[in-house]
């Protein structure tokens, strides 16, 4: 055992996704804790030091990353359930941040859930080529959730609509990149109405 957190103001509790290395230090998030209990970004040694970098804030920052981060070229890049600056919704509709390794934090893009946005993006990201990739569990057109391409500067784009005849719904995982082509499931929706696998030719 390397580290148990503490939970309350001054640790994260409860992280829900793995880790990513960026030259020997690892990285990660916590779904909760922190100060105001929306959940951190932290920094952990091979050899088990922990420090927390940052604490959300929510509901304009972003407040419960269930997801891990993707490296970028030395910058960390991860998606929050809830929190945001144009939605609505009680507790926001999510968030894409990033992260520098020294911590400071930036919300490159808030999810709207209007005029067929996604939103509650509860997986992260993947990087094809500088150009992040992912999904939203709910928003679109159909409201059965959404895959989506953002910039690092944070211009987003939908790339595909969930909930047509026969098509998935509610994705709850990311993707993943083979030559070009990008593939995933659906918890709901397909023939059965059981999910599916799914392919994207990018």
């Amino acid at each position: 055992m390397l580290y148990s957190f503490k939970g309350g103001s001054a640790d994260g509790e409860d992280p829900h996704a793995g880790l990513v290395d960026v030259s020997g230090t690892l990285y990660g998030t916590t779904y909760e804790g922190g100060a105001n209990n929306y959940g951190t970004v932290f920094s952990i040694t091979p050899s088990g030091k922990e420090k927390v970098l940052y604490i959300f804030r929510g509901p304009g920052d972003g407040a419960y990353p269930v997801a891990g981060l993707v490296d970028v070229k030395g910058t960390l890049y991860g998606t929050t359930l809830k929190g945001g600056a144009n939605c609505s919704s009680s507790g926001g509709c999510g968030t894409v941040f990033a992260v520098t390794p020294s911590g400071k934090e930036t919300v490159i893009y808030s999810f709207y859930s209007v005029s067929g946005d996604g939103y509650a993006p509860y997986a992260g990201l993947l990087n094809v080529k500088g150009t992040l990739y992912g999904t939203t569990e709910f928003g679109g057109a159909r409201k059965v959730g959404t895959i989506f391409s953002i910039t690092p500067s944070g211009k987003e784009s939908l790339v595909h609509i969930f909930g047509g005849s026969g098509d998935g719904g509610y994705p709850e995982a990311g993707l993943l990149n083979v030559k070009g082509t990008l593939y995933g499931t659906t918890s709901g929706g397909g023939a059965n109405n059981y999910g599916m696998v799914f392919s994207l030719k990018l």
